[in-house]
């Protein structure tokens, strides 16, 4: 971790985090899934490197672009995800994997004061269960899905209840575009993490940082926030 000079700015400080392909690995656990909702309904099974790019919008956008990737439409919506979710939690972190830098990252930036939160398109039972299962619902003080929410990211009121008030300053960690509108539209910036799952490249969507490692956020927040003082 960074020995900032400026590691005040941390203390009061709120910071969401998306989930998927930004805290935790969960693309594997994601593919296995969804094969098998899709494969018995006639389609292909999608490849790894596929899936990454179709995560982000939450299950029924998930399923919805792998028919589409094969020219078919998502018949039964209700019932697919019903089913996508039973599979996918029943064995949830089977292969998923926190990246790496993230606990201590973490870790830093509670004892210098941040409140950290989760800000994810990922249903709230699949949320807790995969943070649960990681060890990482300890660091958060609330983890807000979609349904915890008024309306989810892109929107700005799922990052902002997310954050909760009375914070000194604020950002969101992400992977994807609909993070980076989130924090536009709730006027706070962003950093993404280039390794996440996106349909874009990283670089094109118009985050504030644009950072490798996840060992970097300490250092790209305080960058930006010293920007702005």
């Amino acid at each position: 971790m960074p020995d900032l000079e400026d590691a005040d700015l941390f203390d009061g400080a709120a910071i969401a985090f998306d989930l998927d392909g930004t805290l935790v690995d969960t693309a594997p656990d994601l593919l296995r899934a969804l094969n098998a909702v899709i494969i018995p309904r006639g389609l292909v099974a999608v490849e790894l490197s596929a899936v990454r790019a179709m995560v982000g919008r939450g299950a029924r956008a998930l399923l919805e672009r792998a028919h589409d990737s094969q020219g078919r439409t998502l018949e039964g919506a209700d019932a697919a995800v019903a089913e996508f979710i039973d599979i996918y939690a029943a064995d949830i972190c089977a292969h998923s994997q926190v990246f790496d830098g993230v606990e201590a990252t973490l870790d830093w930036l509670r004892t210098r004061g941040s409140r950290l939160s989760v800000c994810t398109n990922k249903p709230s039972v699949l949320s807790d269960a995969l943070m649960a299962e990681t060890g990482l619902a300890g660091y958060f003080d609330r983890i807000i899905g979609p349904d915890r929410t008024t309306a989810k990211k892109p929107a700005p009121d799922h990052l902002l209840e997310s954050l909760g008030g009375g914070y000194a300053r604020a950002a969101l960690v992400g992977d994807s575009e609909p993070d980076v509108a989130s924090a536009a539209a709730a006027g706070l910036p962003s950093i993404v993490m280039s390794y996440g799952y996106s349909e874009r490249p990283a670089d094109s969507l118009g985050a504030d940082r644009v950072i490798h490692s996840f060992s970097d956020v300490p250092l790209a927040l305080a960058e930006l926030w010293r920007a702005k003082t």
